[in-house]
């Protein structure tokens, strides 16, 4: 049992203060004399060592509100010090008001009911645009993406189709062209660029047609389909912009919307938007689930290769996040293996980015993770030619930075400094936290060599360029 100083030692208070749950693992196991092992401690949080290394790294910060509950239990951590609950007493669950309640709940369930869906899009839309504090500071919780998942699965194998309709097919027709701007918007120019103006559209002009027009009929399963598009896109312009409470709701909602629209294939596509987040955010476990879970309802009843390879290789950085190297070169290969299959013409408009550029960039973050470096360059090498062929600066920035990472690994400080100024400088060029928080890993990782001239250059010109990383940087 410990005694109440042991909290108190400056070590510990520093890492707490700092709110990352790896830095709070470091400081715990370097405050007993012997210091713990990463094994000894993984064995009492539950988790691999693998998965205590990664996040002591802070390769992925953790915001599970249920995980960091469950840790901070195992580790004893005094209540008052857990950072991540709210500290004001009307936020607790107990005392909260109803409409509070309901608004910190709004966007997680997978609603039975279409109209309740619907009615749920246009609150999120209104609240997203209105920049409602509720959605900034919720948690996120990745036990509210597995559930939808069991639900869209069950329903993908379960439904089939009927017949007519009241939107025209020019209406979904115009929603699909916007759709494929504000796509071409987002990979262009990152996820914190337009996703206003999509929200605006979507309240405006979506949300009364979904109102009105039935599911069932032919039009009205192509304006279901188009608007779960729309919702996914806003999910991953939330998600790309670091806002991963706010984006869950946004594809909770494309899911059960790609269900009501009959299009698996759709439904898969969101599951890997979900199972990316989960890794991201320190569940690796469960990302591994939610790709599994899309691999399912595609193969039972939907065709994409495109979607297929993704969910391959967003299993791989899942594995990868876990320290099983083994499945995820397997699941790397899986995805090789169906990306040489896709006929770009068979595919939806949202699998068009669905690419090399993308895969390969996967590929590298990967074998990154793994500190396998030699892999990692010539993943990250084939990612970058190709976002440059296409002027693609958010995915050349985060294929640099992977290119960087392997470089330290190498002990090739040169190599380092330089893609680490690539990515600095594409960085610059867009609106998304992941290239920033890619800059900032860097600079953290290369400012113990900065008597080397090239790393200096480096430190220097990426602070001049991103002073938005603050206390990253």
């Amino acid at each position: 049992m410990q005694r109440p100083e042991f909290w108190e030692q400056p070590e510990l208070q520093e890492a707490l203060r700092s709110r990352s749950i790896g830095q709070v693992f470091k400081a715990y196991r370097q405050a007993h004399s012997p210091a713990l092992s990463q094994a000894t401690l993984a064995g009492w949080l539950d988790v691999g060592q693998g998965q205590v290394s990664v996040i002591e790294r802070g390769r992925r910060p953790v915001t599970d509100l249920e995980k960091l509950e469950r840790w901070c239990n195992a580790l004893r951590v005094p209540q008052e010090l857990r950072w991540f609950r709210p500290n004001a007493p009307s936020h607790d669950a107990e005392t909260q008001a109803p409409q509070e309640k309901s608004l910190s709940d709004l966007g997680l369930a997978y609603a039975a009911s279409l109209p309740t869906t619907v009615e749920v899009v246009a609150e999120l839309g209104r609240h997203d645009m209105e920049r409602r504090t509720f959605l900034s500071s919720a948690l996120f919780s990745v036990a509210a993406s597995v559930a939808p998942s069991r639900d869209w699965l069950l329903a993908t194998l379960d439904e089939a189709t009927i017949a007519t309709g009241k939107i025209s097919t020019q209406q979904v027709e115009a929603m699909r062209r916007t759709f494929g701007v504000f796509q071409e918007l987002d990979v262009m120019r990152g996820g914190g660029h337009a996703r206003e103006q999509l929200a605006a559209y979507l309240t405006s002009h979506v949300v009364p047609l979904l109102k009105s027009n039935d599911p069932t009929t032919p039009n009205g399963q192509a304006l279901y389909e188009a608007a779960a598009e729309q919702l996914y896109l806003l999910g991953w312009m939330a998600f790309d912009n670091g806002e991963h409470s706010l984006a869950q709701r946004y594809l909770i909602q494309s899911l059960r919307l790609a269900q009501a629209a009959e299009s698996p294939e759709l439904g898969a596509h969101v599951l890997a938007g979900l199972s990316d987040q989960a890794t991201l955010t320190g569940n690796p476990d469960q990302a591994v689930q939610l790709a599994k879970a899309g691999r399912a309802g595609l193969l039972a009843k939907g065709h994409s290769d495109a979607c297929l390879a993704d969910l391959y290789a967003l299993q791989a950085r899942a594995e990868a996040a876990m320290g099983d190297g083994g499945a995820a070169a397997r699941s790397v290969h899986l995805s090789e293996t169906a990306f040489e299959r896709v006929r770009a013409e068979d595919e939806p408009e949202w699998a068009r980015f669905i690419d090399p550029a993308y895969l390969n960039g996967e590929y590298a973050h990967t074998f990154r993770d793994l500190e396998r470096p030699e892999e990692a360059t010539h993943f990250a090498g084939l990612s970058i030619a190709e976002a440059e062929r296409q002027n693609r600066a958010r995915r050349g920035s985060m294929a640099q930075a992977a290119l960087a990472r392997a470089a330290i690994d190498s002990h090739d400080l040169e190599a380092a400094a330089s893609a680490g100024m690539a990515a600095a400088k594409l960085a610059a060029t867009v609106k998304s936290s992941r290239s920033v928080e890619a800059v900032a890993d860097l600079r953290v990782r290369l400012r113990k060599h900065s008597e080397s001239p090239g790393v200096r250059d480096f430190l220097d010109v990426s602070g001049a360029l991103l002073p938005a990383m603050g206390p990253h940087s």
